[in-house]
């Protein structure tokens, strides 16, 4: 797979991308590209139970695909799931229409497709946000899925440093959904770089909600009293900087703000929330950025071109799969010189001056 790389320069502060992923692939196919049995190609998508309008992680790879599709001449069959007891119905259904690719969003349809890729050899499964590996031996468990995976840890790592030296308080929170790898991954990389920053600086700054192990979890991805609760417990605590992780809990974290009264900036997971949910521009400080857009868009590309290719794909700072937003309206709110840091430290992470640990790291 190609590697899409952009940088996206934060107006007004010299010397410095805080750079957005989600750049065209190197080459576009143009009109005249597709081959003939390209309209007989069937890409679809079942969604995780956050459905594809969570302004986050399913709507990002519903558009890569719908993009790959319409690229393709063809039309991307979807279905969304309510809940996850509908997974494997909805894999079963989409195997009934003669789909050629299936993309799955998120590590919870790991199992359910593993087991239709298993029962169905001849169909292409991308599974975005999980190996394929639920023995845990270090292999995928069907050879006909590509699981996209994304290194979050590094630029949440810059989203905990960027967090501690912005934060008056001394305080940063996190919450997530449910103690999963591809949640507590953003936890993780942003208590580092809060630590990384208290090492650098001579500081203290807290985080509330992540203790390097276990945190606050709301037990689910709905945005719903227990996530606005669990929000709550966290602001409560003193916070100014909140990263909630798990899809529509981020609006619950919002609510949460609203009620208290202070000002609390918010980080975004996945996508960039002030382009994506103009509801959140006046309080997201960033955004944890995953390219699930580009991968999905250049994974069910290939397929349509009769080029699928099931190795796994890992998004990095390096290659553009992950990164930080642009400040956006807290560019004249942050001190440039802690913006200018947060640069140097992406580029020193790049090239393996500071170490930056997650379960994907290698």
């Amino acid at each position: 797979m190609k590697k899409a790389v952009a940088l996206t320069a934060l107006a007004g502060v010299a010397a410095l991308t805080l750079a957005a992923c989600g750049a065209a692939p190197e080459e576009e196919p143009g009109a005249g590209t597709t081959s003939a049995a390209a309209s007989d190609f069937v890409p679809c998508m079942v969604s995780d139970e956050g459905g594809f309008d969570d302004k986050s992680f399913n709507q990002l790879g519903f558009e890569g695909a719908t993009k790959a599709a319409d690229e393709l001449g063809t039309e991307l069959t979807s279905v969304e799931s309510a809940s996850a007891a509908d997974y494997k119905g909805n894999l079963e259904s989409l195997v009934s229409e003669g789909c050629d690719t299936i993309v799955t969003v998120g590590f919870a349809l790991s199992a359910d497709t593993v087991e239709s890729a298993t029962a169905n050899p001849e169909v292409e499964y991308v599974l975005i946000d999980d190996a394929a590996d639920n023995d845990f031996d270090g292999q995928k468990d069907a050879e006909n899925i590509k699981p996209l995976l994304y290194n979050t840890a590094e630029a949440a790592f810059l989203a905990g440093y960027l967090a501690a030296g912005y934060s008056e308080a001394g305080k940063v929170g996190t919450f997530g959904g449910q103690n999963f790898p591809t949640v507590s991954i953003f936890m993780d990389g942003f208590k580092q770089g809060v630590d990384h920053y208290n090492a650098e600086k001579g500081t203290a700054v807290e985080v509330i909600g992540w203790d390097g192990t276990d945190g606050s979890f709301t037990g689910g991805f709905q945005a719903n009293e227990t996530a606005k609760t669990t929000a709550k417990n966290i602001i409560d605590q003193g916070v100014d900087v909140i990263l909630p992780v798990g899809g529509p809990i981020y609006q619950s974290a919002i609510a949460a703000i609203e009620d208290s009264g202070r000002e609390i900036a918010l980080i975004g997971v996945d996508a960039d929330f002030y382009e994506t949910d103009p509801t959140t521009q006046e309080i997201v400080l960033t955004s944890i950025l995953k390219g699930m857009d580009v991968s999905v868009y250049e994974a069910v590309l290939a397929a349509g071109q009769d080029e699928f290719d099931a190795e796994a794909y890992v998004g990095t700072l390096e290659n553009g799969g992950v990164d930080l937003a642009p400040l956006h309206n807290f560019e004249d709110k942050v001190d440039p010189t802690l913006v200018e840091e947060v640069a140097a430290l992406k580029e020193a992470i790049i090239a393996g001056e500071v170490e930056v640990t997650s379960y994907l790291a290698e």
